[in-house]
């Protein structure tokens, strides 16, 4: 090889030397001014992070005060981040607001002074430019800044005081006498028939479900994202998805008895398929409520009672019966939910006490009981029979009866028809028919509770103020038409009744008569239109109130009668109409010498409607509304608040 040769060689690897060198140290240039910004921008971060958790946790407003910036300047302090006013180089701007769901539904930062629900932070600060942009500045010639500014954005919220109502009637067992009733309704309701057994009762009532597992469980079968509450609570759901969630979070649950388990089959067996409700007509829970909040128990029984109205709302399902009682005939007891309850309600109780001051009341923690419609419809044969009709009036005196049994044997006929036949060719004869059937409307408006005040001075002090209604009866009777008694768009109309009816027939001797002409000779019309019964209104304090994690604090709604208990008082209110004649068929006063006699024969009548049916309406309905859980005297509004469902934390 030539000497020449090999001395090119060697001077091309000290270039090559020399060049890798000089790439190593831009990359080493690179290195450290890429971790020393990072430093800088993570410093930055911890001092905005930092800042917006003490801002939020301790409350900060931005208006009317200025306390969210002032809490997160004295942080930023101790940080060693000094803020100096008008310095650029060491900013921190505090901006109070909300958090809100975007299209994307992806959680953005709304500013709005008057709200605190969460603080933003930005904090910047200006440090040296890079040595790698310093070199090029020096031999490119092109001027670049020797400072850049760096900036660091945190949001946080504090996670507010957390209170839940529940509602539920205060029946603690169930006997044999009640299932038949539980079953008839529960299943009714449901649209089937169930036939489950006092213990089986029993079983429901001492069982305890977790929401937050029940909610998971419903989030997995209705394929909603884990943790998106919000949407569960809009996703569509069956009455059938309902249960079928409490009965995987039953046998997931290995200290649940398995005849429980098998009991909540058989309910689940008859409930409808068909997707008309919504998780959130089940379950009210405040946008933006921790998860935390909803790791509390609901009563199993409770949860199907509720699944069942709900059914009954959406559906024109209603429970029926029929029962046939002596002296008194058939009884035809209807029974639909109109309005759907609530089962359980969850939110921050400074909002809605906040919400009360403005119309409409926002932001409320509202529960209720269901509003129920019940028609009762009986045949009434005791009132034409001679031998019922003094059996059933028997503590009446002699001479009243007398007068009934008078007229059953047509002596009264007796008494008109020579009057009507003074006045009509060919003559007529008389047909007096007395009230045989009346219908009965119940319309019960349940018991309801909100939140009215809370204190969370302290966790030892904390408390919760609650106003409790109780359930309210307007009740009405007449002719119903059971078709609009069930409709929730109107109440319905109540058409009076004739409790005397005197009608016509035209009779031409061998001919025979011609149709009956209903009330020709005049009627008296019996009604009661929407007579009040029972209701009251009282403010309720939970002192001392559990946990959201326990078991909720109990109190009953302060009793009044029984929804029907007034039920007697409500007959005696019993409006009787005359109507008169129409104009040609007999004389107003063709009826004068039989007035008097008229009147003995209406009282007599609204006494045997009011001591024959009001010992048997009251255990009837009573019953019917106990089993859903709406009997006013047996409602019971359970309560929990948490002051700090957790520390203040970052959001974005």
């Amino acid at each position: 090889m030539s000497p020449r040769l090999g001395s090119r060689q060697r001077g091309a690897i000290g270039l090559m030397a020399a060049g890798t060198l000089a790439v190593a140290l831009v990359f080493m240039l690179l290195a450290v001014d890429s971790g020393r910004l990072y430093m800088e921008k993570r410093r930055l971060q911890s001092i905005a992070d930092t800042a917006a958790l003490e801002a939020a946790g301790r409350g900060g407003l931005c208006t009317p005060s200025t306390t969210a910036n002032d809490y997160a300047v004295q942080n930023a302090t101790r940080n060693g981040f000094t803020v100096v006013a008008g310095d650029t180089s060491r900013g921190l701007a505090v901006t109070c607001g909300s958090l809100v769901t975007n299209a994307s539904n992806v959680r953005v930062f709304s500013a709005d002074p008057t709200k605190n629900d969460a603080v933003r932070v930005i904090a910047t600060r200006s440090v040296v430019t890079s040595i790698a942009s310093g070199l090029w500045n020096m031999f490119s010639g092109v001027p670049v800044s020797t400072q850049m500014t760096l900036s660091a954005t945190a949001v946080a919220a504090y996670a507010p005081p957390v209170a839940q109502l529940t509602i539920r009637s205060s029946l603690a067992s169930v006997d044999s006498t009640k299932s038949p009733i539980l079953n008839l309704v529960i299943g009714n309701l449901l649209g089937g028939n169930l036939s489950l057994t006092a213990a089986s009762w029993n079983g429901l009532l001492t069982t305890n479900l977790n929401m937050l597992s029940y909610l998971d469980q419903l989030a997995i079968q209705l394929n909603v994202k884990a943790g998106d509450y919000d949407a569960l609570l809009s996703t569509a759901v069956s009455a059938s998805q309902l249960i079928d969630a409490a009965v995987k979070v039953l046998q997931k649950n290995g200290s649940v008895a398995t005849a429980v388990i098998n009991d909540v089959i058989s309910v689940k067996a008859i409930a409808p398929n068909t997707q008309l409700l919504t998780v959130g007509d089940l379950l009210k829970v405040a946008t933006g409520t921790p998860a935390a909040a909803l790791n509390t128990s609901v009563q199993l029984f409770q949860l199907l009672q509720t699944v069942a109205q709900l059914s009954s709302s959406k559906s024109a399902v209603s429970a029926a019966t029929q029962l046939n009682i002596p002296l008194i005939g058939n009884v035809s007891v209807q029974t639909k939910v109109i309005e759907p309850p609530q089962l359980s309600a969850i939110g921050n109780p400074a909002k809605a006490k906040a919400g009360l001051s403005q119309t409409p009341p926002k932001d409320q923690i509202f529960v209720r009981t269901a509003q129920v419609r019940t028609l009762v419809s009986i045949q009434l044969p005791v009132l034409n029979t001679v031998n019922s009709l003094t059996s059933a009036v028997s503590s009446l005196t002699t001479p009243v009866t007398s007068v009934v049994n008078n007229l059953l044997h047509l002596n009264l006929v007796g008494l008109l028809d020579p009057l009507l036949c003074l006045v009509l060719k060919p003559c007529d004869h008389t047909d007096v028919q007395l009230l045989n059937g009346l219908d009965i409307n119940i319309e019960v408006a349940s018991a309801t509770s909100y939140v009215t005040d809370f204190s969370c001075a302290s966790s030892a002090t904390k408390s919760l103020t609650v106003m409790a209604s109780t359930a309210l009866a307007d009740v009405s009777v007449g002719k119903v038409d059971p078709v609009q008694a069930f409709s929730s768009t109107a109440a319905a109309t109540v058409q009076p009744l004739a409790l005397v009816d005197i009608g016509i027939q035209t009779c031409t001797g061998i001919f025979g008569c011609g149709p009956r002409r209903a009330g020709a000779g005049g009627s008296l019309l019996l009604s009661v239109v929407h007579a009040q019964v029972g209701g009251t209104s009282q403010s309720m304090l939970f002192y001392p109130v559990n946990e959201m994690n326990q078991a909720p604090t109990y109190q009953s709604v302060p009793p009044t009668s029984n929804v029907v208990a007034g039920l007697v008082n409500t007959l005696g209110a019993i409006q009787v109409t005359y109507v008169p004649p129409p104009a040609g068929n007999v004389s107003g006063g063709a009826l004068a010498g039989v007035s008097g006699l008229l009147t003995t024969i209406t009282n007599t009548l609204i006494t045997a409607v009011k001591g024959v049916l009001s010992p048997v309406l009251d255990p009837i309905v009573n019953s019917l509304l106990s089993a859903l859980g709406i009997t006013a005297g047996n409602a019971e509004v359970g309560a929990n608040l948490t002051c700090h469902m957790g520390r203040a934390y970052l959001v974005i």
